[in-house]
């Protein structure tokens, strides 16, 4: 290993064992605009940033926020002061909660124990406690061909909407038109999506299901199932789309680097690289439509499924309210899937966090995405994991100039016919060509996230935004000012019995995959005790190493 090979992994470890002093942090405004520039010496990691506070106008939300630091076991509740007024710990790392207008938490945890899936956004259980911490409500769903991830949706009915993996061996992937040669040896992975209904204390039972396995397509094998025209079939899933989450295939060695570094989960192998094809990562329910909408980042789409059908008809291309079953009722971001336009209509690249913007809210109706990975015609490098080293050395030195991609949130409306159905245009695909708002840092770079983020509306037409892989938080206004922003200063090292990550985070060690925003009048927090804590969670503080004096001598 060359020199700087072993620096840079001595300074990964640094990352996850130096501590410090928090730093001063002043009200002051958001950075300074800049054009891109190839030579832009701002850090991608973002472990130097100021952190905690950095700008709360008059202007902002009153109301608290609710995230989880990656690689803890704690959920933070802040006001926008920045001080933490309640926290609920656990045994198990999280990535994402939900506070219920009682003032309990309903929380997905990464189990410990589950077998076969190694990609980002392992869940496994999903627990719900009272505002004390108690838990009243403790459900596993795991097995070797099942394993709830990412993101799950509180029902109006108290019934839960999660995210499923649905694993096909390699004889099934097969079998279902797949080409032989992008098949790994341990299968791929699907999605499907299931609706709990909690049965207390630990127990759940699944009322619902909409399996992707039911609406592909393919055009490869007529010898195989699924075989069909797919601009013909523009409602069905082409299970051949090469896709944004596989990568090039690595050595055993390459794995276990990898996994060392916190790049890849503990179940990673060199059989299952690839195997995580379409990586859904956000569920949105609309109450008045009884429709789901899901983000497929490896397709680079959103897709909005019918949830009116029985079972029986989410399995089929008749029934429920309008009339499709389980076929795709609206898809949006790349028409390339369903063999309409090329590669430069692809409008989503990476995408997390899709929403219906609720009733009386501005823009009440439609969609909104953080769309994390656009694509800058002049990058040096075709993706920002290239540039951190790809499946080799990650680096933690490299610049926004080095990558050039960029970031954006947006909003736009689902175009539809007379009867509200979503009908395809004169181009054969789904619109608006373009989205209806969206929003982008004045330099378009500094906001960039390569990977989890999110944005939610707030009712006074504002929008919250989590640039996730800098655990960064901004409120903007309806005109795109920033009115508040908040870094997050913790950082923690769970591990799992293996000693391995709970989540894949690399360098970016102060990463949040989502935050949200509860108003000040939210019935779950009337009577509760909002004061901050005393003494607040300790901070950390990452202090660069020193590089070695010399090259060693043999």
């Amino acid at each position: 290993m060359k020199l700087k090979e072993l620096f840079l992994l001595a300074l990964t470890i640094a990352l996850f064992s130096c501590k410090s002093d928090i730093p001063t942090t002043d009200n002051a405004s958001v950075a300074e605009v800049r054009e891109w520039n190839p030579e832009d010496t701002r850090s991608l990691t973002g472990v130097m940033a100021k952190r905690g506070l950095i700008y709360n106008s008059e202007t902002d939300t009153d109301g608290f926020v609710l995230y989880e630091p990656s690689n803890g076991t704690f959920t933070f509740l802040m006001n926008k002061e920045g001080e933490v007024v309640h926290t609920w710990s656990s045994d198990l790392n999280s990535m994402n909660s939900y506070l219920q207008p009682n003032g309990h938490l309903i929380r997905m945890e990464r189990d410990e124990n589950f077998p076969t899936f190694a990609a980002g956004g392992q869940s496994g259980r999903i627990r719900e406690y009272d505002w004390d911490g108690n838990i009243v409500w403790d459900f596993k769903y795991y097995n070797e061909k099942e394993l709830t991830h990412h993101d799950i949706e509180v029902m109006p009915n108290g019934n839960i909407l999660a995210i499923s993996y649905d694993a096909l061996t390699a004889e099934e992937a097969l079998q279902a038109g797949m080409d032989p040669q992008h098949i790994p040896k341990a299968g791929v992975w699907v999605d499907k999506i299931i609706e709990i209904q909690p049965v207390k204390p630990n127990d759940g039972k699944i009322v619902w299901e909409w399996r992707m396995r039911d609406h592909l397509i393919q055009d490869l094998d007529k010898t195989k199932d699924n075989f069909g025209v797919i601009s013909e079939h523009p409602r069905k899933i082409n299970i051949n789309v090469e896709s944004a989450e596989a990568g090039p295939p690595m050595s055993e060695e390459q794995v276990a680097h990898m996994k060392k570094m916190g790049f890849l989960t503990s179940n990673a192998t060199v059989d299952n690289q690839g195997s995580d094809i379409t990586h859904t990562n956000a569920v949105s329910y609309n109450r008045g439509l009884d429709q789901i909408v899901i983000s497929v980042p490896g397709y680079g789409e959103i897709f909005v499924i019918d949830h009116s059908t029985t079972t029986q008809e989410a399995k089929g291309s008749t029934g429920g309210k309008y009339g499709h079953g389980g076929e795709l009722l609206y898809r949006w971001g790349n028409p390339m899937n369903y063999g309409k336009g090329t590669k430069e209509d692809q409008a989503l690249h990476g995408q997390h966090d899709v929403k219906w913007i609720p009733k009386g809210y501005p823009g009440e109706g439609n969609l909104m995405v953080y769309n994390n990975d656009i694509p800058h015609p002049d990058n040096k490098f075709p993706s920002m994991w290239a540039a951190l080293g790809g499946n080799n050395t990650p680096q933690m030195d490299v610049k926004i100039g080095d990558v050039g991609n960029y970031s954006a949130v947006e909003e736009w409306a689902i175009p539809t016919d007379e009867n509200g159905n979503y009908t395809l245009g004169d181009n054969g695909t789904f619109g608006p060509n373009e989205p209806d708002w969206s929003y982008t840092a004045p330099d378009k770079y500094s906001f960039y996230s390569a990977f989890i983020s999110g944005a939610h509306r707030l009712k006074n037409g504002h929008t919250l935004i989590t640039q996730g892989m800098h655990g960064r938080f901004i409120e903007i206004d309806e005109n795109n000012e920033i009115v508040w922003e908040y870094w997050n200063p913790y950082k923690y090292d769970y591990a799992l019995p293996d000693g391995s990550t709970s989540q894949p985070i690399g360098p970016f060690i102060y990463g949040v995959f989502r935050s949200t925003l509860y108003p000040k009048d939210y019935p779950g927090l009337a009577g509760k005790d909002l004061t901050p804590l005393t003494p607040q969670p300790e901070p950390f503080i990452f202090k660069m190493p020193p590089p070695p004096a010399s090259e060693p001598t043999e």
